[in-house]
């Protein structure tokens, strides 16, 4: 019974997060007739926060939402990687999204805007990270 209750709390935290994302891009300011993407959502707050900001943040807890109940509905145990660490699956999320975060700066750094190269690089990172370390 404890089981069922877990799951039905996960399922509905992971619906007000989806709930939370459309709500997002629902608010995303419009000018001349089209869709000003990193405009802020909320003009002279305190915190520039725009769709991509917001989106950031959200994807973040979704994992965390992820990776608790993954650990909850089966407990992981550290394994050995490449590198011999031990690292379990929180381990590698954090690994993937700090080595992501310096993919990205150093894009910005030698590439410029556009950043989708960079996320691209970071997601093969990551699944890299996932598969071996």
């Amino acid at each position: 019974m404890m089981r069922r209750s877990l799951n039905l709390g996960f399922g509905i935290a992971g619906l007000v997060w989806l709930a939370v994302i459309f709500w997002l891009t629902t608010q995303v300011p419009m000018r001349d007739e089209s869709k000003d993407w990193t405009g802020s959502l909320d003009p002279g707050g305190w915190m520039a926060w725009t769709l991509p900001t917001a989106l950031f943040f959200a994807v973040i807890a979704g994992l965390l939402i992820c990776f608790t109940w993954l650990a909850i509905r089966s407990p992981e145990t550290p394994r050995k990687g490449v590198l011999g660490l031990m690292t379990t699956r929180g381990d590698r999320l954090f690994i993937s999204l700090l080595g992501s975060a310096f993919i990205c700066l150093i894009w910005l750094g030698v590439m410029g805007m556009p950043l989708w190269g960079g996320v691209a690089a970071a997601l093969i990172y990551a699944a890299a990270v996932f598969r071996w370390v």
